[in-house]
């Protein structure tokens, strides 16, 4: 059986009624107030996402992506990432959470043009090459964000580190899980988060702008 994130109902519907009427409901360090012309309201540390306690160092992994070139999240060290995971015939959940992610980098501007966005695949036997890039270029996200796949025996080991359980072979429970869209420091520290059923492109867009103008040491 494919590996599949639970994604329930609530969160799907959640995600889709935020990205698209405009009404946001953020994490412990601030969120959005409701109404699409509604102004951001930040957290005491500046920033929409939660933040992350300080130092929080992330686990570095090497994965093929999309092309079959290999991508390591050290080689990205000295740029603002933004990291996420998602799995490439999902319906739901993963392509609202890849539109918002599209539009935040639309609003950042030109400085999207430094920021790599990488998707861990969470499906190793359904997330191929053929299948994601279709999913890539469905969302417009060809060349502007990196479909990073594996083997099961690769990513397990990525998905034990930032909490993402996917269903094993020949099971039929699956695992709790919590899915978030991460922004990484220069430093290679996580710096903020956002859960994928919460996130929104101007939120996306104002946390990474801080991030980058922080110039944290590489």
């Amino acid at each position: 059986m494919l590996a599949r994130v639970q994604l329930t109902l609530a969160a799907v519907l959640g995600l889709v009624a935020l990205v698209l009427a405009g009404v946001y409901v953020l994490g412990p360090d601030g969120g959005v107030k409701t109404g699409s012309t509604a102004r951001l309201a930040v957290g005491p540390f500046g920033y929409v996402g939660a933040v992350a306690p300080p130092g929080l160092k992330v686990r570095d992994f090497t994965l093929a992506d999309e092309d079959g070139h290999t991508r390591s999240l050290a080689a990205e060290r000295g740029k603002v990432v933004v990291l996420t995971f998602m799995y490439s015939t999902c319906q739901d959940t993963c392509p609202a959470t890849a539109s918002a992610i599209r539009l935040g980098l639309d609003e950042l501007g030109r400085a999207a043009a430094d920021v790599p966005v990488l998707a861990v695949s969470v499906d190793p036997a359904g997330d191929t090459e053929l299948n994601t890039k279709r999913f890539l270029l469905k969302q417009s996200l060809l060349g502007r964000m990196h479909f990073l796949r594996g083997t099961r025996a690769q990513l397990a080991p990525v998905w034990k580190e930032y909490f993402v359980h996917s269903q094993g072979p020949g099971t039929k429970q699956q695992d709790e899980h919590t899915i978030e869209v991460l922004i990484l420091g220069r430093d290679g520290r996580q710096v903020v988060s956002f859960p994928v059923d919460a996130i929104t492109p101007e939120a996306l867009a104002h946390d990474l702008r801080k991030v980058i103008a922080a110039r944290h040491p590489a």
